[in-house]
């Protein structure tokens, strides 16, 4: 997936090549069983197919369903704007009981998939070693690593000064990034970055949109020390129609539960179609 363009010589994305693409995407987590999942699906396509604009590409959609509904999924798919993306992958072909090849992942026509969120995090032992070795893997494999990236819990910014909690929060961020890709940002280069604070994960309300503005616009100005400022960064944590809007800086939303209602889904489309 090409969401920048880059120097023909050295490959490297210059602070001139902006990225004016939208991305508004949904994981399903585990939430729906598969007929469940492939009725949403239907009504998800309803929403992209009945909004002809969505052909232009400046807004992308994409949807990420579980692992066993993907080759449904593809096929249900085809032909739409929406593209396809996996919760996981595994970081090689081999013995590996029980995961998913990214190489795999590629035949079954997913063309991102998201690494590193924080529930694989905390609750199945992925760590920075791991984390890297899954976004060379999926690169390597043709897809676009979907790197999730949010700090733990909201720094304290009681003296009043916000911008103190959001440029910590950056900070830290961009240290997931760095780590994610061992320090190789023409590595960076090819990503998308979910900024999920974890503190905002199932919460009833996102993050406050002035701080999540915040977090990453100064996150971008240390990404233009590698000459990657518009690396596409999106924004998720109990995202919801409404919040888009008031965003400054920011490429779009990881929608989660709200969008299991494919009418919300269609709402952040309309939302992102005319900014």
């Amino acid at each position: 997936m090409q969401h920048s363009s880059a120097s023909q010589d050295t490959g490297t994305v210059t602070d001139s090549a902006i990225d004016s693409v939208t991305y508004v995407g949904v994981s399903t987590k585990m939430y729906l069983g598969y007929r469940d999942t492939l009725d949403w699906l239907e009504r998800l396509r309803h929403e992209v197919d009945s909004r002809p604009a969505l052909a232009a590409g400046r807004v992308v959609p994409f949807v990420i369903p579980s692992f066993p509904v993907l080759p449904a999924a593809a096929a249900l798919l085809a032909g739409s704007p929406m593209l396809l993306g996996a919760q996981n992958c595994g970081w090689a072909a081999g013995p590996w009981t029980g995961e998913v090849a990214p190489s795999m992942l590629a035949e079954l026509g997913v063309r991102l998939v998201e690494i590193g969120h924080a529930e694989r995090r905390a609750h199945f032992g992925e760590n920075d070693s791991m984390v890297a070795l899954k976004v060379r893997a999926a690169a390597d494999a043709g897809l676009t690593p979907l790197l999730c990236v949010g700090e733990d819990s909201l720094a304290d910014a009681s003296d009043g000064d916000a911008a103190v909690a959001a440029r910590a929060a950056a900070g830290f961020v961009h240290g997931q990034i760095e780590a994610a890709v061992g320090g190789d940002w023409e590595l960076a280069s090819r990503l998308i970055i979910a900024y999920e604070p974890v503190w905002a994960i199932g919460a009833a309300e996102p993050a406050n949109a002035g701080y999540v503005s915040d977090v990453v616009n100064h996150l971008r100005g240390l990404l233009a020390a590698h000459r990657l400022r518009e690396l596409p960064v999106i924004y998720g944590g109990s995202a919801k129609p409404g919040l888009l809007p008031g965003l400054g800086g920011v490429s779009g939303l990881f929608l989660g539960r709200f969008a299991h209602d494919a009418g919300n889904f269609g709402a952040v489309l309309d939302e992102a179609l005319a900014g």
